[in-house]
């Protein structure tokens, strides 16, 4: 769904693109800890993918090394988060009933919260970049369900997987 300009056509596919980014760049970069931890987010349509780039503070066991076991469930949980917030706002974004302006100045809409968050972990997670989607199970008013899987150089070997369920924010608020 897109907007219509003045003469009915539709909004040029380039500027729904950027609309979509600034979106999910101000949601990322309102949550200072995304930042600490360097995980960034590649959007192909609705798709997202968090990436959590190598770096040697996200070592626990340097005899192994391997990626700390909070980080791998801190990067899993900010997967379902986001991916829940980015599909509770799509419309919104999609349809330009969001200000980006707003969003970029840090009128962001608030986020879901964690009620529990369950880590398989799968085998060590070594040291290089990591990957995860998330796939929301439910959402309904006020609760959701999120399942995450995390890889890193193969889609079908993950190193851990997560299942979350969620306190939905006020729609109104």
């Amino acid at each position: 769904m897109t907007r219509k300009t003045e003469r009915g056509a539709p909004e040029p596919v380039q500027v729904v693109k950027q609309r979509r980014d600034a979106a999910l760049t101000a949601l990322v970069d309102g949550v200072p800890y995304i930042q600490f931890l360097g995980i960034g987010f590649d959007r192909r349509g609705d798709e997202l993918t968090a990436t959590l780039p190598f770096d040697q503070k996200l070592i626990g066991n340097p005899m192994i090394p391997a990626i700390h076991g909070g980080v791998t469930a801190a990067f899993l949980e900010v997967a379902a988060i986001i991916e829940l917030s980015w599909s509770m706002m799509w419309e919104d974004v999609e349809s330009g009933r969001f200000d980006v302006a707003s969003l970029s100045a840090g009128d962001l809409p608030r986020l879901p919260k964690t009620i529990d968050f369950t880590v398989d972990y799968l085998r060590s997670g070594l040291p290089r970049d990591a990957y995860a989607r998330a796939r929301v199970n439910r959402v309904g008013r006020r609760y959701a369900s999120v399942h995450v899987e995390a890889w890193q150089d193969n889609k079908t070997r993950m190193f851990a997987q997560a299942t979350g369920h969620f306190l939905m924010p006020d729609r109104d608020e």
